[in-house]
C-alpha cells in the first residue's frame, strides 16, 4: 500500500494508491443498507442525545446537523445563514471544541448548540428519536485514504444507513475527490441521485477549507436531497 501526503503551504494534499472508486464499495453499502448496526449505546452518549433533544423539544423550525463540526466555525456560519433554525454541532474532540468557546463565542448568534458527541452514536440515536433534517452538513471528515479503511469513510461505515434516514440536504465536502466520488456512487447504490463536483467555498467556513483554499488546493463537494429518491 502506497500512501503519500505532500504538503503545501502548510496544507496537505492526499495522495494514495488507491485512484479511483474502491472496487468494494457497493457490496459493502449493499451489505450495510441490509443490516442493522447494533452496537450498544454508552451512557455518556445517551446523556449527551438527551441534552440536545431537549433544545430540540424546544425549538419550532428546520432542525440542521454539522457533522465533525470541529471548533464550529461552521456552526456558526449556518447559525447566521439560517436564523430561523437550530443548528447542531457535534463532534468527538474536546480539543477543538474548547477552541470555540476562545474564538467564537462572541459570534451574536444564539441559534446553535456544540455538542461533544461520538457521530456514530449520534446519527443512531437522531434516527430512533425520528429526527428529520432540513440540512446535513458533513465537511471535510477523516479522509481515510488507506485502500483497507474503506469502512471507515462516512459511505463506508454501517452509519450510511442513519444518514440516510435523518433525510434532508446532505451536503459533503472533501479536498480528497475519490472520498467526494465514492460518496456519490454510494448515494447511487442507494438510489439516490448525486454528483461529486469541484466548487470554490463562498465564503470559506472551516479552519480546513481556509487552509486547503489558501494553498491552491481543488475543493470537492457532493450535494444530494434525501428526501427525493430516484426511481427504481
Amino acid at each position: 500500500m502506497h500512501l503519500t501526503i505532500v504538503t503545501v503551504s502548510n496544507s496537505r494534499i492526499i495522495t494514495s494508491s488507491q485512484t479511483g472508486i474502491h472496487d468494494n464499495l457497493e457490496p459493502v453499502v449493499r451489505r450495510h443498507l441490509h443490516s442493522r448496526f447494533q452496537r450498544p449505546y454508552p451512557n455518556y452518549s445517551r446523556d449527551v442525545f438527551e441534552q440536545a433533544a431537549q433544545r430540540v423539544s424546544q425549538h419550532h423550525g428546520d432542525l440542521i446537523l454539522d457533522s465533525y463540526c470541529g471548533v464550529g466555525e461552521s456552526t456558526v456560519s449556518l447559525a447566521k445563514q439560517y436564523p430561523g433554525a437550530l443548528i447542531i454541532g457535534i463532534d468527538k474532540s474536546v480539543v477543538r471544541l474548547t477552541k470555540h468557546n476562545e474564538h467564537y463565542r462572541q459570534s451574536g448568534v444564539d441559534n446553535y448548540l456544540l455538542l461533544r458527541a461520538d457521530v456514530d452514536d449520534f446519527w443512531r440515536l437522531a434516527v430512533e428519536a425520528n429526527w428529520q433534517l432540513a440540512r446535513h452538513c458533513v465537511f471535510y471528515p477523516n479522509p481515510w485514504p488507506k485502500s483497507s479503511q474503506l469502512k471507515r469513510r462516512v459511505h463506508g461505515s454501517p452509519l450510511f444507513s442513519s444518514l440516510l434516514a435523518l433525510g434532508g440536504e446532505v451536503e459533503l465536502r472533501s479536498n480528497w475527490p475519490i472520498y467526494v466520488q465514492e460518496f456519490a456512487a454510494a448515494l447511487a447504490v442507494a438510489n439516490y441521485s448525486a454528483k461529486a463536483e469541484p466548487f470554490t467555498p463562498e465564503p470559506v467556513i472551516t479552519p480546513f477549507e481556509r487552509k486547503y483554499s489558501e494553498s491552491g488546493q481543488p475543493l470537492w463537494r457532493c450535494l444530494c436531497d434525501l428526501n427525493r429518491q430516484s426511481a427504481t
